[in-house]
């Protein structure tokens, strides 16, 4: 037994999709330990805060070097009216996930685990992730993970409720193997 389903939240706007950037292709445990050294930047969960961060601030506190240059043009988008967190929450999830993926650093991964987690909406799968496809494989029995593409098309039978349907696949995985969220990480 996997245990109660914790129904994670992340802020929306600016800093939600900082957040999500935090995640990209790492660990959660580094996740987070970079995200928490990063929120306690005096300005880094606004736009021009972060824009007024320098390159040492930004490593110090465990960015690399895509990291900056990805958080560095969503802090762009959000300055110049690019996104807009009203906006995004207002758009149909096709084209908010567009309107995140248009920008450097972006992708559908990280638009759908905003849309997700900060948005909370009820049909987006995040295909694109490992931890996913795993959870899936584990539980269907399949010889390997499945591709994006694979994935999405296992999850089309889940509409509409293909984001419960990502949590408790990820749920399924951290209790396989005993790894935390990114959300459930002690303060570091």
């Amino acid at each position: 037994m996997a245990g109660p389903l914790p129904w994670r939240r992340r802020p929306d706007g600016f800093p939600g999709l900082l957040q999500a950037i935090m995640g990209q292709q790492i660990s959660n445990q580094a996740a987070a330990a970079i995200w928490k050294r990063l929120a306690a930047l005096p300005g880094a969960l606004d736009p021009a805060g972060l824009l007024a961060l320098d390159d040492d601030a930004l490593r110090a506190a465990g960015l690399s070097r895509p990291k900056m240059a990805h958080a560095r043009a969503l802090a762009e988008a959000f300055a110049d009216g690019r996104l807009d967190a009203g906006r995004l929450a207002g758009m149909d999830d096709t084209a908010a996930i567009a309107a995140i993926a248009a920008v450097r650093g972006m992708g559908p991964w990280t638009a759908e685990v905003y849309l997700l987690f900060a948005l909370q909406r009820p049909d987006v799968f995040p295909a694109g992730d490992v931890a996913l496809a795993a959870s899936a494989a584990h539980l269907k029995g399949l010889p390997a993970r499945p591709a994006p593409a694979a994935l999405r098309a296992l999850a089309e039978r889940w509409r509409p409720h293909r984001a419960l349907a990502a949590r408790l696949l990820w749920h399924h995985w951290r209790h396989v193997t005993g790894r935390p969220a990114m959300d459930d990480l002690p303060a570091v």
